[in-house]
C-alpha cells in the first residue's frame, strides 16, 4: 500500500483532528471523492460517540485530488463540544478504490 495514515489531536476546550495521507509510493496518487467529504472521523468509547460526518450534508460534486510521491494531503476536523474521558480516534480516507486510516487514543480532561 503507497498510501499511509497519520492522526494528530489536540484538546483546547474542544478537539482538533489533522489527518495527514502521505503517498510512500514512487508513484503519485490520484483519489477521487464521490462528494465533498474527503475524509470522516469517529470518536470512539464503549461505541461511536461522534462521528464528523453525522447529521451534515456534503455537495455532491464530484471531487479529486493528486498525492505526488513524499507528499501530504491534510484534512482536518473539530470536535467541538466533548465531554471528559478516555477515547479513540479513527479516520478514514472517503476516496474511491484508496484506502487509508488512522487511529490514535486520546483524553479530554475534566477540568477543561
Amino acid at each position: 500500500m503507497t498510501l499511509r495514515g497519520s492522526l494528530d489531536v489536540t484538546v483546547d476546550g474542544g478537539v482538533q483532528f489533522a489527518f495527514a495521507v502521505r503517498n510512500d509510493g514512487e508513484e503519485p496518487v490520484e483519489l477521487a471523492f464521490p462528494d465533498a467529504l474527503e475524509a470522516d472521523f469517529a470518536v470512539l468509547d464503549d461505541g461511536e460517540v461522534w462521528r464528523f460526518s453525522e447529521g451534515r450534508l456534503f455537495a455532491q460534486a464530484l471531487g479529486s485530488e493528486t498525492i505526488a510521491p513524499g507528499e501530504v494531503a491534510t484534512y482536518e476536523a473539530s470536535w467541538d463540544d466533548p465531554d471528559p474521558g478516555e477515547y479513540a480516534a479513527v479516520a478514514t480516507l472517503e476516496a474511491r478504490e484508496q484506502d487509508c486510516e488512522a487511529r490514535v487514543e486520546f483524553s479530554v480532561d475534566g477540568d477543561r
